[in-house]
């Protein structure tokens, strides 16, 4: 017979077996524990939806605001709300895989590709906006480089007065042509910020440096009518506007802000719209698996 201390020891094992059994086939998840685990995953997928819509208004705020430190703002408040999307995804997966239900799975593996894609799309929107290059560009055109062609207006119409008559006319007619050319390269500046065509702004650039050398002929002419000093201050700011006009240029060839309107407009809705239907279907079908929990 067998002793009362090896019976113990047997009906131990057996208990450890059959523990190990129910734990290795999930008996012991209860209808409580199952309901608690479905509500959490749909908490997640709430928290999901919400940040998803949160980060993808972040991302056209920073594409429309109007000066770096909004950009910068909104697009770091952007990363972040993808940055929660990113792991309430990573915790939905394996809950969602250990409750067993598949058609939720099916979705979740749906929109992480989606959202790969979508993710792709928008970092390069973000990167442009931030940069801001057609908005800096304006603010040249406006400021710097209008300044400097009201200085050289204002140094170039003071020169015929100081003439005699014979030669007046002669600089009258030089000034006006010298002042026109300036301003109009200031005209072409703004068609130049805003265009999203490479060869319009390659044509615009090239009218821009016709009228450069006009303005050039014109100083050359005046030279031979008063005093190169009397030219220094108009030459000066001349120089300044040539300058801060190269930079408006190579800032809105960088196109920045062109192009992530572009994106945001014509890339991304179909994009964020899949993302979001999506995790909608997913909330929905999870609402649905904790009515039948609860049955």
């Amino acid at each position: 017979m067998m002793n009362s201390r090896r019976f113990s020891v047997l009906v131990l094992s057996l208990g450890m077996a059959v523990a190990a059994l129910v734990s290795a086939t999930g008996c012991q998840r209860g209808p409580a524990t199952v309901q608690a685990e479905i509500g959490e995953a749909r908490r997640l997928a709430s928290s999901a939806r919400v940040q998803f819509n949160k980060a993808a208004d972040g991302t056209n705020r920073a594409v429309m605001a109007e000066t770096d430190e909004a950009s910068i703002a909104f697009a770091r408040e952007s990363e972040q709300s993808s940055t929660v999307v990113e792991h309430d995804v990573a915790a939905l997966g394996p809950l969602l895989r250990g409750l067993g239900i598949t058609s939720e799975v099916a979705i979740l593996e749906r929109f992480q590709k989606q959202f790969l894609e979508y993710r792709g799309v928008d970092r390069e929107i973000l990167a442009l906006a931030v940069e801001n290059t057609n908005l800096k560009a304006q603010r040249l055109s406006f400021g710097p480089a209008k300044d400097a062609a009201d200085r050289f207006k204002a140094a170039l119409t003071q020169l015929p007065a100081s003439l005699t008559a014979t030669n007046r006319c002669r600089a009258e007619a030089l000034v006006a042509e010298a002042v026109v050319s300036v301003r109009e390269m200031q005209t072409l500046q703004g068609p130049h910020i805003a265009s999203a065509d490479e060869a319009a702004m390659t044509a615009l650039e090239q009218e821009i440096a016709k009228l450069d050398a006009k303005t050039s002929t014109a100083l050359n002419g005046l030279r031979g009518l008063v005093e190169p000093s009397a030219l220094a201050a108009a030459q000066g700011a001349f120089d300044q506007f040539k300058g801060v006009a190269a930079q408006i240029v190579a800032l809105s060839r960088r196109n920045t802000n062109v192009r992530s309107l572009d994106l945001s407009l014509r890339v991304k809705p179909q994009l964020a719209a899949a993302c979001d239907d999506s995790l909608r279907e997913l909330e929905s079908a999870l609402n649905a698996e904790g009515s039948k929990a609860t049955r």
